[in-house]
């Protein structure tokens, strides 16, 4: 998969959405207000499992470079600060939630903002869900061909209709994700989410034991990057770096955390929600998540140390070539990112009701024809534009950040109505002003990447 530290900005992978919950934005289901007669929701092991979907994505793939330029150190440095920044905004999200009795992100931007912000929020869901679904629509229209073929002999010839990309996109889309998307309620993607949990443990599994089996210093013949007077000093793990590529590491690392719109529906649809029980869900899910996160990274940066690619994947294939065990992760990898485009499509159409159906009440015919719209169109986008993720990047950059810092710390901060000066403002004005950091620094990366890859 050819995705560099830019792509893996702009694919922040943000999902989710219930539809049956959403009679009213402002229905009291949540805490102590719980409806008396509410029907059993998803168990713990599956929100669970759903919220890693959300938080997993194809940014894993970029982290071991983002380690090869921070050291070891600073990585697990910035790892911790980011994970738990990203389990202070989610824990920001759900004391609004308690204290209003809101169950969604677009209904707490209406608290805090009035009616126009709570558009805000939801252009801000419909316009960063639909760039990541194309860009992961993209990726699988330009590797999924080649991963299947992976498998072939060698010398068989093209032409076969699963070596069209746009034929296979099509395929996946409306065998696959369609039947997923149309499911009413987000808890019943628990088990397409644990298949796409257990495709990224593979992932690092197979990152493990392969550090073994690439000798160091690597050798020069077979590398695509000229490699001269390698020498066991270029085996030598560094524990702090810092460098012009480092500035890519933050944004990488916080949108690998990205999965604030799913937060919510879970929230919403989980057996015997209370606050400290969807925390415990997140505290899990991010911790989780980090330690495959770390784990990957560590073990891709300690086989390729200085030379590890933007994307893990690629030095495997220059390696290690029709080795079984990659071409398999790769093919793992990219069915993990097929069964995360439903979780990413419910907050969109949420978004889309909420604009065009504003009392939010649930129809199946909307639902079954914004189903379709949204998927008809980022299909649409990744199959005739030829590089979406450049468009989206920008947007992306922004959208992302107000989704993950900017507006968890400005709502609460709205909400609750307390002085800037006041002690319980410090942690909401800090991640606000991180986010606004974040924002700014991604769109910096991605500026400067376009200067020297026009």
């Amino acid at each position: 998969m050819s995705i560099n530290a830019g792509e893996v900005i702009r694919v922040a992978t943000d999902h989710g959405a219930a539809e049956e919950d959403m009679a009213s934005e402002t229905t009291p289901i949540l805490g102590m207000r719980a409806e008396p007669l509410r029907a059993k929701g998803a168990s713990f092991t599956s929100s669970v499992f759903n919220l890693m979907n959300a938080i997993m994505g194809s940014g894993i793939l970029g982290l071991a470079y983002a380690m090869a330029h921070t050291g070891i150190v600073g990585f697990c440095v910035l790892l911790l600060l980011v994970s738990s920044l990203a389990a202070y905004s989610i824990n920001l999200l759900l004391k609004l939630c308690d204290q209003t009795g809101i169950n969604s992100y677009e209904g707490l931007g209406g608290r805090a903002l009035q009616k126009p912000g709570e558009v805000l929020v939801a252009v801000t869901i419909l316009v960063q869900n639909i760039g990541a679904m194309s860009s992961y629509m993209f990726i699988l229209k330009t590797e999924l061909p080649a991963a299947i073929t992976s498998f072939l002999n060698p010398e068989t010839s093209g032409g076969a209709w699963y070596e069209d990309g746009r034929t296979l996109l099509i395929l996946v889309t409306v065998f696959v994700v369609l039947p997923l998307a149309l499911l009413p309620r987000i808890g019943f993607l628990g088990y397409s989410s644990s298949l796409a949990f257990l495709f990224m443990l593979f992932f690092t599994v197979v990152v493990v034991v392969n550090k073994w089996a690439i000798p160091c210093p690597l050798p020069s013949n077979v590398t695509h990057i000229q490699i001269s007077n390698a020498t066991e000093s270029d085996c030598r793990p560094k524990l702090l770096v810092i460098s012009s590529k480092s500035a890519y590491t933050i944004p990488t690392m916080s949108f690998s955390f990205l999965c604030h719109t799913a937060v919510l529906p879970i929230y919403s649809e989980l057996d015997r929600p209370s606050r400290k029980r969807m925390q415990n869900v997140t505290n899990v899910s991010i911790s989780l998540s980090s330690l495959l996160y770390l784990i990957s990274a560590l073990f891709g940066y300690l086989t390729f140390y200085g030379h590890v690619d933007t994307q893990l994947l690629l030095g495997y294939d220059t390696y290690l070539p029709r080795d079984v065990l990659v071409m398999a992760v790769r093919l793992a990898i990219l069915l993990a990112v097929l069964l995360t485009l439903p979780l990413i499509h419910f907050p969109a159409r949420k978004a889309i009701l909420l604009l065009f159906c504003g009392d939010g009440s649930f129809s199946w015919v909307f639902h079954i024809i914004s189903t379709f719209l949204i998927l008809a169109l980022v299909m649409v986008l990744a199959i005739f534009v030829p590089d979406i993720r450049n468009v989206f990047g920008v947007v992306g950059s922004t959208t992302s950040t107000c989704l993950l810092f900017v507006f968890p710390g400005m709502f609460y901060l709205r909400i609750n109505n307390q002085p800037l000066r006041s002690l319980q403002s410090v942690g909401p004005v800090c991640l606000l002003v991180f986010g606004l950091f974040v924002g700014l620094l991604s769109l910096s990366v991605i500026v400067v990447t376009w200067a020297q890859n026009p």
